[in-house]
């Protein structure tokens, strides 16, 4: 999901990491709905709870070969699906569904809408910037140096962006997600960027204040 090294297994072409990485983008409408609809925290997870569990059957119809994935969804998303998302794993945006609903659950609204934009457009400018100018490579070659500050830049924008969000705390928010992702090698960045940087920022909240 996040930088990676185009000799790595598994890598589809450029031309569908930016088909992949633009509908990654369009996730971008879940937390700024959440803030512009003024949605309360319980209608929020009235509302994802089932995108999620719609979403992770679609990924079950697909592991099992279910007609529903042969017959029409597969010629929709399947060029998009990664080797290791073949092989047995949930796709992208499963993960990021279920990070919504516990991100939203666990933290106040402007933490939860910073962190949940950090990893949708914090993981996209790390990927692209990777793959098209990473030369300077680690984690196995699956992260880059300049993938991971495409993705510091871009937190950083969200985080001066996003309203009610202290700005200190949005910067402390976007270097957490920009380790975690990448430090992500094992755990997928669309659950660990959210909740790691959600959990960061409430804890200096918490113990430094809402600078």
């Amino acid at each position: 999901m996040s930088a990676a090294s185009a000799q790595s297994g598994g890598q589809i072409p450029f031309s569908q990491e930016l088909l992949r990485k633009a509908t990654h983008m369009g996730a971008l409408i879940i937390p700024v709905g959440y803030e512009v609809l003024s949605l309360s925290r319980g209608a929020m997870l009235w509302i994802m709870i089932p995108v999620t569990a719609a979403m992770i059957l679609m990924d079950i119809s697909r592991l099992r070969n279910w007609w529903f994935w042969r017959g029409f969804a597969a010629k929709i998303g399947g060029r998009m699906i990664r080797g290791h998302e073949y092989a047995g794993d949930f796709t992208g945006a499963s993960y990021i569904l279920i990070s919504v609903c516990c991100t939203v659950a666990m933290y106040d609204k402007p933490l939860a809408v910073a962190a949940l934009a950090f990893i949708i457009v914090g993981d996209t400018a790390a990927a692209l910037v990777g793959r098209k100018y990473g030369t300077h490579w680690f984690g196995g070659g699956r992260k880059s140096i300049e993938g991971s500050t495409g993705c510091l830049v871009a937190t950083l924008f969200v985080a001066f962006l996003t309203p009610g969000l202290p700005p200190v705390t949005g910067v402390v928010g976007a270097l957490a997600a920009t380790i975690t992702e990448a430090v992500s090698l094992k755990i997928d960045d669309n659950i660990s960027v959210p909740i790691v940087s959600g959990l960061v920022m409430t804890l200096f909240v918490k113990m430094i204040g809402p600078f």
